[in-house]
């Protein structure tokens, strides 16, 4: 998430009440999660596991609950929690904005495009020409929506990020201050839900279509000409490449990348990255032909023990 104009490091010290460390006049120019953090981020980090990632990533701000040395070119922001500061900015540089009318004043909409009764668009969200929106959609505020595409009834666009702490009161969520992408020619069934990213987007490339009842987690990348079945499930920050194809209820851990022109077979549990141009099955996830070879051969144990008797 970029900032609307440069800010300088002691206007978010002075912001978050902390400390220092660095030019009073250091350049800030947004905010991000570390998977895509640029020079002039802030990134946060609270836990000495990831203290090295962190100084060492593309941020040049960092957002740490301990006084560390600060590596050239770079600044720290001290906080006693970070997870907690990182929220004060979300708030403050994308405030959450009320809507009292179906169509936001606001909203972008192309010539041609159709939007069904009882459809919400929030505020600052574009849609592009010759888009069909049907009933009970919702869209949040800030999605983008390309050309020629066809989303179906019940689906919401832009909910939260499923990303909390725990805290001995509970849990702490962190506020999703990024957006939905989808690009042209996308087609999205009935009753999915897409979440925005964290600080950056959420992307359906151009050309794929989502059957219904699918979940696409924060920040994920769907590339284009992919074909996603009914009820699978994506987890945040995954990568999937162009012309990927996920049959029903797969589901993915976070943070892996799916190679172009995979095929994941149904039901699969997709436990790690995996190669493009193969085809998978199972939990935990293989290549298909020797997954089916072990479930053949698992059948033929009763007959071998009984041999052995």
């Amino acid at each position: 998430m970029k900032f609307s104009k440069v800010h300088s490091l002691e206007e978010i010290a002075d912001l978050l009440n902390c400390e220092f460390i660095g030019d009073q006049n250091f350049p800030v120019l947004g905010m991000n999660e570390i998977h895509i953090v640029e020079p002039g981020d802030i990134v946060f980090v609270d836990h000495p596991k990831y203290y090295d990632k962190a100084l060492q990533s593309a941020a040049t701000i960092v957002l740490i609950n301990k006084k560390v040395d600060c590596p050239e070119g770079k600044a720290l922001l001290i906080s006693d929690d970070p997870f907690r500061d990182f929220n004060i900015l979300t708030r403050h540089f994308k405030p959450f904005q009320f809507a009292n009318v179906a169509i936001a004043s606001s909203a972008k909409i192309g010539e041609g495009t159709v939007i069904q009764p009882n459809s919400f668009v929030g505020n600052h969200v574009t849609i592009g020409k010759n888009c069909l929106i049907h009933s009970n959609v919702s869209i949040y505020d800030h999605t983008v929506i390309g050309d020629n595409v066809i989303i179906h009834a019940g689906t919401i666009l832009g909910a939260d990020a499923f990303y909390y702490k725990k805290r001995p009161e509970g849990f702490d969520q962190l506020i999703s201050g990024g957006r939905v992408v989808i690009e042209n020619n996308v087609g999205i069934g009935a009753l999915c839900t897409i979440d925005k990213g964290v600080t950056g987007d959420t992307t359906i490339g151009e050309g794929t279509k989502i059957d219904n009842q699918v979940h696409v987690g924060h920040d994920s990348v769907i590339g284009k000409k992919c074909l996603i079945a009914s009820q699978t499930g994506i987890a945040g920050c995954v990568i999937i490449e162009d012309e990927v194809t996920l049959w029903g209820q797969v589901g993915t851990t976070s943070g892996i990348t799916i190679g172009a022109k995979a095929v994941v077979m149904g039901q699969t549990g997709v436990t790690k990255s995996v190669e493009g141009g193969k085809s998978y099955f199972g939990t935990p996830i293989e290549e298909s032909r020797e997954k089916l070879k072990q479930l053949a051969n698992i059948k033929k144990i009763p007959e071998i023990l009984s041999k052995l008797k």
